[in-house]
């Protein structure tokens, strides 16, 4: 009877929970009416805030953070001011790229051309910088049949602009366009080798499917005549990340990752692969623990680092070229000026708080930073006016630099501005607990003095 009892309990807790749980609102395609998988929710203030589940679900936000956008690359962005109740449509964007066309047998490398806006957030326990920056790229794709060239898959940067936000536990706030912690994933997650479609697809005008990696779906396919997404979560499975081959190596090293979704779209599909001369554009998110080096010079090089990065790339301009001129792009043999950066015609517009850090590091008055700013003379070696020059104090340097004697005195003197620095910054922190506690200290005088009083008595 006990048992019955507890049974029937058990059951109506859980209907009530059920009761209690709020229907989360689906976001989705406006013509197919079919759910889009891993779409960004930015909050009011540009800062993605979540993302929506591989049924197109969208996850719970708190008030304050509306009114909300959502991205879907391929779609137009889509405003919402208050908490959805029922299925929120996007609408898919008209810009679209010409298909490819090979001018003759010569022209055996595809060239690609794309505009990148990222997102990125270096943080620790204490400080924060946040990343804008938005640039061109390209890739040099080599056929499937070898060639001398082997050409790149990773975005290589042709010329960028960079916005820098530094914060942190103590107050501060500025901006810069120069950093030197190089903390961001876009540079490696470039254009996926050439794979084949599922058997459900191949032949199919459209439809959907879904691979499942150990635990949850690793690629969730979507076909519509000659246009393909898919969607890949590159944690779910090792075969996952066949979709990112660049980034083999940092899964050799053990980079903890916490989050990794990209979704590929892809136009002009006509056989049973997807090729990267029909690729239109990819999205992706990040998130790890550890990434950036040099990162002692940061803070403090024992604490632990979290990296999130979130892209947009949209290509812009594919075209097959030969091998003579593929190693003129490779080599640089063209003016940064006839690049440009160029924004993509369907890429959404910059919130207000990418507008509002943009204009403060335009704003930035470098000659009077420079004249105000006071070097730091440790760094500075002693100079003569002519050792440098002399042609037997030259030679012991280069000799001291063979034997490794130079080396060593570098590591030494750096060490020992290391320590000078973490003891600055231990100084800085008890300054700032003493400022936190002082008004407690007269307090325990006078108890410390009342029972100074009641012994002498």
């Amino acid at each position: 009877m006990l048992r019955f009892t507890a049974i029937l309990a058990a059951v109506f807790l859980t209907i009530v929970a059920m009761a209690g749980e709020r229907p989360r609102a689906v976001v989705a395609d406006g013509a197919t009416r079919s759910p889009l998988p891993f779409a960004s929710v930015i909050d009011r203030k540009g800062k993605v805030v979540g993302v929506s589940d591989s049924q197109g679900r969208l996850p719970e936000v708190s008030a304050a953070s509306y009114p909300l956008t959502l991205r879907y690359i391929g779609f137009k962005d889509r405003k919402l001011s208050t908490t959805p109740t029922d299925t929120v449509f996007m609408q898919e964007s008209s810009a679209e790229l010409p298909e490819v066309i090979v001018d003759s047998r010569k022209h055996k490398l595809l060239h690609v051309l794309a505009y990148v806006r990222e997102y990125s957030t270096l943080s620790t326990y204490y400080d924060t910088v946040f990343l804008f920056r938005e640039k061109m790229v390209d890739y040099m794709l080599p056929p499937a049949t070898r060639v001398k060239f082997g050409g790149w898959s990773a975005p290589r940067t042709l010329t960028s602009r960079s916005y820098y936000r530094f914060t942190n536990a103590w107050g501060l706030d500025s901006v810069s366009d120069l950093s030197n912690h190089h903390f961001s994933w876009s540079d490696w997650v470039g254009i996926a080798p050439e794979l084949p479609l599922p058997a459900s697809l191949a032949r199919a005008e459209a439809g959907v499917d879904t691979i499942r990696g150990k635990y949850t779906p690793s690629e969730i396919w979507d076909r519509r005549g000659d246009k393909v997404r898919v969607t890949v979560d590159v944690l779910a499975d090792t075969t996952s990340r066949r979709w990112v081959p660049a980034l083999s190596g940092f899964f050799r090293k053990g980079i903890d990752y916490e989050y990794f979704k990209i979704d590929f779209r892809y136009d002009n599909v006509d056989a049973d692969v997807l090729s990267p001369a029909d690729l239109a554009g990819y999205t992706y998110r990040l998130e790890s623990r550890g990434r950036g080096r040099d990162m002692f010079r940061f803070n403090r090089h024992d604490e632990p680092l979290f990296v999130e990065t979130e892209a947009e790339v949209y290509i812009l301009d594919k075209e097959y070229v030969t091998e003579k001129d593929a190693r003129k792009w490779a080599d640089r043999k063209f003016e940064i000026d006839e690049v440009g950066l160029f924004e993509a015609v369907d890429a959404p517009p910059l919130s207000s708080d990418i507008l509002a850090l943009i204009e403060r590091v335009n704003n930035i008055d470098r000659d009077m930073i420079r004249q105000e700013t006071e070097p730091d003379r440790r760094m500075i070696a002693k100079f003569d006016g002519s050792r440098n020059f002399r042609m037997g104090n030259r030679a012991l340097l280069v000799l001291k630099q063979l034997v490794g004697i130079s080396s060593v005195k570098f590591h030494r003197k750096n060490n020992k501005n290391w320590k000078e620095f973490r003891s600055n910054v231990k100084k800085m922190q008890d300054a700032h607990e003493e400022r936190h506690h002082v008004k407690a200290k007269p307090a325990d005088d006078e108890e410390k003095s009342e029972e100074k009083t009641k012994i002498e008595k």
